[in-house]
């Protein structure tokens, strides 16, 4: 069983930056694809970037320039780096795991474990 906690959300306004972060359980966190998407009120949860085992990075296009995913496997942690906010960036954002040593994973169903998420919004 692997547990994620994110941080780092909260309220900023149009142009700024936050960082989240994720925390992992689990003594094989290197070998872990991670994943951070993010679900607005009634809308569909959404891929927002993604970094394979082997540290490889991509993200969807509405955050392309604007967002930065990274790792670092001697903390068990993830993060996302968001500048340039926007109000449209305002969701519950929910980092994501699979356990297997995997590259590209932009679905849901592609994950085994899911964080219970940290609210950002973005104040126009």
């Amino acid at each position: 069983q692997v547990q994620l906690v994110e941080s780092g959300g909260g309220l900023v306004q149009a142009g700024g930056s936050l960082r989240l972060s994720c925390s992992a359980s689990g003594r094989t966190f290197s070998s872990y694809a991670m994943g951070w998407f993010r679900q607005a009120p009634g809308k569909e949860r959404e891929f927002v970037a993604g970094i394979s085992w082997s540290d490889n990075s991509y993200y969807a296009d509405s955050v392309k320039g604007r967002f930065t995913i990274s790792r670092d496997n001697a903390k068990n942690t993830v993060y996302l780096q968001m500048s340039s906010l926007k109000p449209e960036d305002t969701a519950v954002y929910y980092c994501a795991a699979d356990v297997g040593r995997s590259g590209y994973r932009p679905r849901m169903y592609e994950y085994d474990y899911w964080g219970q998420g940290t609210q950002v919004t973005v104040s126009s």
